[in-house]
């Protein structure tokens, strides 16, 4: 029997906790990489529709939890700068369809390499072994993460249909 053995499992909220603190922390280390010249609102957005490529502007408004208005002038914004195109949708011409476009796709590629140097700088100063099991529960977070969002995005979509 392992002295682990004995350690209590840790609770949701412990884990929520610490799990806040790790993303505050990841958001001081990525202020470090700049998201000019997109404001963290715009970034939300491409984000979005980077994993829910062609989403209508209601859908997104949903996914803000804004309002078409806004969201329509957030697109706006990212359309001018090249970064989201909009097409209008070949079964009901009423509807457009929102994509992120190459330039988009560039910029995104651009800052997650910059946010990595800067996390990988910490990583660094990490036992292999602590990194190991990092890396394990971060990839089990981001599959359930994954799936909840991917099921939630769903139920709104067949809610505004």
């Amino acid at each position: 029997m392992t002295v682990t053995s004995f350690r209590p499992r840790p609770q949701p909220a412990e884990v929520a906790r610490v799990t806040s603190t790790a993303a505050e922390l990841l958001e001081v280390l990525w202020g470090r990489a700049s998201t000019a010249p997109a404001s963290a609102s715009q970034l939300r957005v491409l984000l979005i529709l980077e994993h829910q490529d062609g989403i209508n502007l209601r859908t997104l408004a949903d996914c803000l939890a804004s309002t078409p208005p806004s969201t329509s002038r957030l697109c706006d914004r990212l359309q001018a700068a090249g970064f989201v195109e909009r097409v209008v949708s070949p079964a009901d011409r009423r509807e457009v369809r929102l994509h992120l476009s190459g330039r988009g796709r560039d910029f995104l590629a651009d800052l997650r390499a910059r946010r990595e140097r800067e996390v990988q700088a910490v990583l660094d100063q990490m036992p292999v072994a602590q990194r190991t099991a990092l890396l394990r529960g971060l990839e089990a977070f981001c599959d359930a993460a994954a799936a909840q969002i991917h099921e939630e995005t769903q139920d709104s979509g067949s809610r505004t249909a």
